[in-house]
């Protein structure tokens, strides 16, 4: 069973926690994580991209001139698409990119990113992160203790200091337990997850 070092907000060694192997220390299966990551990128795409086609465009209400005896090419509109300011044909229009992956996939993605994480030794876990006031500066400064660049931080519940003390950060992003996923896990150097977070995210992912 893996076993991570607990530390507090200055560095120091508290303790440890069992991990459960199911969850951290499970094989890295890149299929599923590359299936949930283009998941994930898809359903945030806008889809707004749109062009004109014949119908949307003014005019053509008539045919430009008779059919036969002009001695020009056939022409039912002015509003062709081989026309100046013609309508364009098959164009993109508004739609949605978002796909569904099957939640034993979405399950086994999540769990080899953090599997990956801890055998990288990318994973960090505070006993917890006390702050009484809002300050980006000090909420800084413990990140620099540790070393660390582009974080994520999980926690088990909603801290409004600690996310207002981050928000400012760029590199740095947030995040509750329930709401972890496999983009921002692989998206970030390091992950820092509170002790009462690690516990929330061994009991959703091994039911």
């Amino acid at each position: 069973m893996p076993v991570a070092s607990v530390y507090d907000i200055n560095n120091r060694q508290v303790g440890e926690i069992q991990l459960s192997d199911a969850v951290f220390g499970a094989p890295v299966n890149e299929a599923a994580i590359y299936q949930v990551v283009r998941m994930q990128l898809a359903a945030r795409r806008s889809g707004t991209a749109a062009t004109k086609e014949r119908g949307d465009v003014s005019g053509g209400g008539r045919k430009p001139w008779r059919q036969k005896g002009t001695g020009r090419a056939r022409a039912g509109t002015i509003r062709s698409p081989l026309w100046r300011k013609g309508g364009t044909v098959f164009g993109p229009r508004p739609r949605s990119y978002a796909f569904k992956v099957p939640k034993k996939v979405r399950r086994l993605a999540l769990v080899s990113a953090l599997s990956l994480k801890f055998r990288e030794q990318r994973l960090i876990v505070l006993n917890d992160f006390p702050m009484d006031e809002i300050k980006t500066k000090k909420f800084k400064e413990v990140l620099d203790r540790f070393g660390l660049g582009k974080v994520l931080l999980v926690v088990d519940k909603p801290s409004p200091i600690l996310d207002k003390s981050s928000r400012n950060l760029k590199e740095v992003k947030m995040i509750r337990s329930e709401g972890i996923n496999v983009y921002d896990l692989l998206n970030h150097d390091h992950v820092v997850m509170l002790e009462m977070a690690v516990k929330n995210i061994e009991g959703a992912l091994s039911q």
